[in-house]
């Protein structure tokens, strides 16, 4: 008896089966030469696929998707300048652990290190820059790879995953039910914490006379904004945040200080001088918190919690490592009844320093707009509610000290690369993958030169997200540093001429407004905010403005400029 002929299915059609499996919910990407016979598959609509304009701002929308909602971002791109195109946006999710996978077309099997047309070694350019990569080399290994690609992604420490497939895979065929086990022995991220070590950390917590909470990115990865809020409300231990920890705790709990480190509050820098209990929950100490490791928190005792073994004890000294998740640690030490020391005086020197030096600006004056007001009058608008999402800059940094956030995945930004172009396609990113929710996006007039060609999305897609653009002439930070730091030369930093930003929106189809009246800026932004498709809204703020305080470069948390 003859077997029955089995099912077969080009590479195409198996790794949209794949996709489907893993329930992706839409593509970003870039068609090209390579990639032909995947988007040949794509076009039976199986799967939404967005056509950014650019390579980098499809790697950047699927950050801003992945960030507002918590699964992986999908990105399609071909060979060659497709694939480098793509490095920045994968470089910025390797920085700030966001779960990607990004398939980059190949050169024919044959033609790889030949020197083909259209060639670039993505293995190796993105060895340094991903969670791990593949090179396909066999059309049944597909599904089995996609698999590992989205496991490996979206479990212990997340971040991107690359895929390199060259265009012969795609085309080639494979039994159509191929039957895929993860089998990873090698990759087992620990998950659970050590109940010792907790017990420690509860121990140390019991004879704490100042002790405080710094809440990293790794809360927001776990979920555990909310098993967090309850152990520092239980404990009534004061907490302050990262910038890519901010909204784990809503601002305006009294027990938040704020962001800490070089743009943080006075009183989040303080309590890390003076605390006698670090207790890190999912941040890296990165040297924007820590720009001098050897007198960060010195009268404390650091206890560290990062599902990432690698970062413990990597920047600062920890005498209670626990490698574990963040909400499954923070449940444990709930579990644990643990009777403190009087720490009232404590609370009430950390609510009194808040008090007497919050972040401000000069509320006074009425000759220019001031970008502190926008943001804090939009945080107003929007009941602090909106998705925001920066590009980087100096308005990242008022964003993150005046935007009262309220709640977990609320802030869409480039922290650990810093990437000036972010903003925008991160902001269309972050919108598709939450239709219900108001997306803001905050972003200057360097970066949206960058990568303002992503407007078009907007009309085609009809995403209506607000783009705020404070528009200052220069490359702000730049022009801050160098006004600070090198006798005030401003070495390229300020724009003599710049397009009509206005006009460019209009161009794409899209509603702009210029707001130039200090006195009237108010009841313009209200207008503004009650439009209901995509709006840009250029505002020209004061051309001289600092972000402050500031923490220079090297110097500890108390060295703060800016401080009354």
């Amino acid at each position: 008896m003859v077997e029955e002929q089995k099912k077969m299915k080009n590479g195409s059609k198996l790794l949209i089966d794949a996709l489907l499996k893993q329930k992706v919910e839409m593509i970003f990407g870039y068609p090209g030469g390579a990639v032909l016979p995947l988007y040949d598959a794509l076009y039976d609509g199986d799967i939404p696929h967005i056509l950014t304009r650019h390579e980098q701002g499809a790697v950047h929308a699927a950050e801003g998707y992945a960030k507002a909602t918590g699964k992986p971002g999908v990105v399609i791109v071909t060979s060659g300048p497709g694939a480098t195109n793509a490095i920045t946006g994968i470089a910025d999710a390797m920085s700030d652990s966001i779960p990607l996978v990004v398939f980059t077309g190949q050169v024919l099997t044959d033609g790889i290190g030949k020197d083909a047309f259209q060639e670039a070694d993505v293995i190796g350019l993105t060895m340094p820059i991903t969670k791990n990569n593949y090179q396909v080399r066999e059309t049944k290994e597909l599904p089995r790879i996609i698999e590992e690609a989205f496991h490996i992604a979206t479990t212990g420490r997340k971040g991107p995953v690359v895929i390199d497939l060259p265009k012969d895979i795609t085309i080639m065929e494979a039994a159509a039910d191929i039957e895929v086990k993860l089998n990873l022995p090698s990759y087992q991220p620990t998950i659970k914490p050590n109940k010792l070590q907790v017990k420690k950390l509860m121990n140390a917590l019991a004879v704490a006379k100042k002790p405080l909470v710094l809440v990293g990115a790794g809360v927001l990865h776990a979920d555990a904004g909310k098993e967090l809020v309850e152990f520092i409300t239980k404990y009534q231990i004061p907490a302050l945040s990262s910038l890519l920890g901010l909204g784990a705790v809503p601002t305006k709990n009294e027990l938040f200080l704020g962001m800490g480190g070089m743009h943080g509050s006075f009183a989040a820098n303080m309590a890390l001088t003076d605390c006698d209990l670090l207790i890190n929950i999912g941040s890296r100490f990165d040297d924007r918190l820590a720009s001098a490791p050897k007198e960060f928190a010195p009268n404390a005792t650091i206890a560290h919690v990062d599902i990432d073994p690698a970062e413990i004890g990597k920047i600062i000294d920890t005498q209670i490592p626990i490698v574990a998740d963040a909400k499954e640690t923070l449940k444990e030490m709930l579990k644990i009844e643990t009777k403190c020391i009087d720490t009232t005086d404590w609370k009430k020197l950390n609510l009194s320093r808040k008090k007497l030096h919050p972040f401000k600006y000069d509320k006074e004056q009425k000759e220019e707009i001031k970008p502190q007001k926008v943001i804090e009058f939009i945080g107003e608008l929007t009941n602090g509610e909106a998705i925001v999402a920066t590009d980087v800059g100096q308005h990242q940094m008022w964003a993150a000290q005046f935007y009262p956030f309220k709640n977990e995945k609320q802030l869409v930004t480039s922290g650990g690369l810093g990437t000036m172009g972010y903003g925008v396609p991160a902001a269309i990113g972050a919108k598709l993958g939450c239709p219900d929710k108001e997306v803001v996006l905050f972003v200057g007039d360097g970066g949206f030169q960058m990568t303002n060609q992503e407007l078009a999305i907007l009309n085609i897609y009809n995403i209506p997200i607000k783009i705020v653009i404070l528009n200052n002439q220069s490359l702000g930070m730049v022009r801050q540093w160098q006004e600070s730091f090198f006798n005030g030369r401003r070495s390229e930093s300020v724009f003599e001429t710049q397009p009509d930003f206005v006009k460019m929106a209009e161009a794409y189809h899209i509603k702009g407004i210029r707001i130039d009246d200090p006195e009237t800026v108010e009841l313009a932004l209200t207008e503004a905010f009650k439009e209901k498709g995509p709006l840009l809204i250029e505002v020209m703020v004061s051309p001289t403005e600092h972000v402050l305080p500031m923490v220079p470069a090297g110097k500890a948390n108390y060295q703060m400029l800016g401080v009354d």
